[in-house]
């Protein structure tokens, strides 16, 4: 089962080394009709957390241990892209910058007002959704890339690079006839209607 079947829209992760704080999230986050489970530290949430059955971290930046960037960083090491939303009592500018640039949602000084942290964190489960639909997506389309042959494969590249039947032949010095015969089969084994989709199915897979 891919990581996006298993995504759980609701499950928001709380990490927090103070507990009246972290408590104070967990059921603030609950009445809201989240799901959401707490953490003492970084360290405890990356041994136990199902990390891929999560829409959304909310984690403070100052902990013992493994810090909230540092938890940001292991969660990017495993290839996992869950959106984050920091709330710390002893945030910087730099370091809420850098927390952004890492992919953050949002970063929130604590105590966090409860209206802008429930704001944060429907928009980074509404992120978590897009980037299963796109991971989603991108199985799909290698899935179908795989039945292509080497030549295929080289025309569905000139194809979504703009290139005309004349310029891929010669480009891979083969017959124009030729070419429109691959480019047939790959719109066939792509499933595609059109060069846009084409176009769109290399986005997915970063081409």
């Amino acid at each position: 089962m891919g990581e996006a079947e298993q995504i759980e829209p609701q499950v928001v992760a709380v990490v927090d080394d103070d507990d009246a704080a972290r408590i104070s999230v967990v059921r603030l986050l609950e009445v809201a009709g989240y799901t959401a489970r707490g953490f003492d530290s970084g360290s405890d949430f990356l041994a136990a957390a199902d990390v891929t059955a999560l829409s959304c971290v909310v984690s403070d930046l100052q902990m013992p241990g493994v810090t909230g960037l540092e938890l940001q960083k292991a969660l990017h090491a495993r290839g996992v892209q869950v959106p984050m939303v920091f709330v710390t009592g002893f945030g910087t500018v730099a370091t809420g910058v850098q927390a952004m640039r890492d992919g953050a949602v949002d970063f929130l000084e604590k105590p966090a007002d409860p209206g802008a942290l429930l704001d944060a964190v429907e928009r980074a489960v509404a992120k978590r959704a897009t980037l299963a639909a796109r991971a989603e997506a991108s199985v799909g389309v290698q899935r179908r890339v795989a039945l292509l042959t080497a030549r295929e494969r080289q025309v569905f590249e000139g194809v979504v690079q703009g290139l005309a039947n004349k310029q891929i032949a010669a480009q891979l010095g083969i017959a124009l006839k030729t070419v429109k015969v691959h480019r047939g089969r790959v719109m066939q084994k792509m499933e595609a209607d059109s060069v846009a989709d084409l176009v769109r199915f290399a986005e997915a897979l970063g081409l």
